[in-house]
């Protein structure tokens, strides 16, 4: 591989920023630029000794000549005056996906897709695979709590790679995960999200039904039971446990297919599919979930095998997702008790039921990547079930989530928090066509199905009240894809009072 000067516009972003250092580690040099830089990403790009600076600056882009390649992420506006010396100067760029497609997908393409538990399936896959020393290219948008990288280019023929749905680039509005032509298709989820590049369900669940019909014949196609058949209506009847030790994938039996999977014709050829989920239909079912504030244990079924799995993660949303990635894993050959030891070393992901420390009255503060009214129900179910204490949301949606046509799935979304407390909202780009909600106004759609809701604009003063209105059995817990301003670490960072 040629080594090149790539620059990286708007390099602190997860997935930015994990591209940069996997390919500075295959040899690349590499500089970026940002309007905004934070620990923990900061820290990262600073100890792997990636050139970056605040701001957009042409003359320091170009500081050693001209790049040979810009990767220009969806934060460079069309006045972004690095973006147009690029354009007039006809320097070679792509977007994100794009350079997905041409260093990380291999020949077997594994892509994580839905709208929710993509990425938690991802870096649970990426585990696994390391763990069998198969040696794959993964990318997965969180920081794993494994202290494995974000990103990585390995040497063998597979892949593994959260398939996001939302938008490629600012010249190409087709989903992410087009660029990644998957051979292997784990799908969680699909439920209507990002309002703001799919003005309607019927948009969103078409990028999903065009995704499934690029599969080639010979794919394998994971899916939850929860998926809605009407996606999923073209698929091949029978499903085969595929075998890397017998070198014969399709070596142990079939199974019929769910029937509300079956297409109308019944003769069309397609992916192999496999069904998970807690149905006794389901090819990998699991069952008897026991959650506690240390993990999760419970089993999964696969022909009349049950495999006991001890996870230290939270939310028994995460037993449906390990019980998809557990059903890849196995698709692909991966040995049971390999997958489950894995499993059981797993600490997570950051901002994913984070654990992040105490109030100074002791209550228990997490903090979760949950955007939207969906993610948000999960999450809060998760905490009322293993901590007996008040439960107050703060909350900040993605801009999909911040628009009108939202606005239904805030109905009771917030029903199990005791409290729900809105802080000043994230500025974005203002759109007159489809303007978003100011904080106020969200507060006050909450308010209509959950009257414990507040709106505090100020930083300090939202801190100040957490401090004064919580005890030692509560529980905080901050939901949204923006960083909070540094609240957490402001709210944790402290001398606890001695035990009472």
């Amino acid at each position: 591989m040629e080594k090149e000067k790539i620059h990286f516009i708007g390099i602190c972003g997860v997935a930015m920023s994990a591209l940069a250092l996997a390919l500075k580690k295959a040899g690349h040099e590499i500089t970026g630029s940002d309007k905004g830089v934070y620990p923990p990403i900061s820290t990262y790009l600073k100890k792997s000794g990636i050139n970056y600076y605040v701001g957009w600056h042409p003359e320091l882009m170009t500081k050693n000549g001209n790049p040979d390649l810009v990767v220009v992420g969806n934060v460079a506006g069309s006045t972004n005056p690095e973006w147009l010396y690029v354009q007039n100067n006809n320097i070679p760029y792509k977007s994100y996906p794009e350079i997905m497609a041409d260093f990380f997908i291999k020949k077997n393409s594994i892509v994580c897709a839905g709208t929710y538990g993509k990425t938690s399936t991802t870096t649970l896959l990426a585990w696994i695979l390391k763990n069998a020393d198969m040696d794959p290219s993964y990318m997965f948008g969180g920081l794993s709590q494994n202290n494995i990288p974000a990103a990585n280019i390995g040497d063998s023929d597979w892949s593994v790679v959260e398939g996001d749905e939302y938008k490629s680039s600012r010249w190409d509005n087709g989903a992410k995960f087009f660029h990644y032509k998957p051979t292997h298709l784990l799908l969680t989820s699909v439920k209507w999200d990002h309002a703001d590049v799919y003005p309607t369900k019927k948009n969103y669940f078409e990028a999903f039904e065009k995704l499934i019909k690029t599969l080639p014949e010979n794919a394998l196609m994971v899916v939850s039971e929860n998926i809605s058949p009407a996606i999923i209506n073209k698929v091949q009847k029978k499903v085969h446990c595929h075998s890397r030790e017998s070198g014969n994938p399709g070596a142990s039996t079939s199974q019929p297919l769910d029937p509300r999977f079956r297409g109308d014709d019944n003769n069309i050829d397609g992916p192999e599919t496999i069904i998970y989920g807690q149905s006794e239909n389901c090819d990998y079912q699991y069952d008897d979930i026991n959650q506690t504030t240390k993990g999760l244990n419970f089993n999964i079924s696969y022909e009349n095998q049950i495999y006991n799995i001890k996870t230290k993660v939270l939310g028994t949303y995460m037993a449906e997702n390990i019980c998809g990635a557990f059903a890849m894993a196995h698709q692909i050959g991966i040995q049971p008790e390999l997958i489950v030891k894995s499993l059981d070393q797993f600490t997570g992901i950051k901002r994913r039921l984070e654990k992040r420390g105490q109030v100074k009255t002791r209550a228990i503060v997490y903090d979760d990547i949950a955007h939207s009214p969906d993610k948000v129900k999960s999450i809060l179910k998760t905490l009322k079930e293993v901590y007996t204490g008040k439960l107050i949301a703060i909350f900040e949606p993605n801009t999909g989530n911040r628009k009108q046509e939202a606005t239904p799935a805030y109905h009771n979304a917030f029903e199990l928090a005791d409290e729900v407390i809105i802080p000043r909202l994230t500025l974005l780009k203002a759109d007159p066509k489809n303007p978003s909600f100011d904080g106020l106004e969200l507060k006050n759609i909450i308010s209509k199905t959950h009257n414990q809701t507040k709106y505090i604009d100020d930083d300090e003063k939202l801190i100040e009240h957490l401090e004064k209105n919580t005890k030692k059995e509560d529980t905080v817990v901050f939901l949204g894809s923006h960083g909070f301003r540094g609240m957490i670490d402001e709210l944790i960072n402290h001398p606890l009072p001695p035990p009472s």
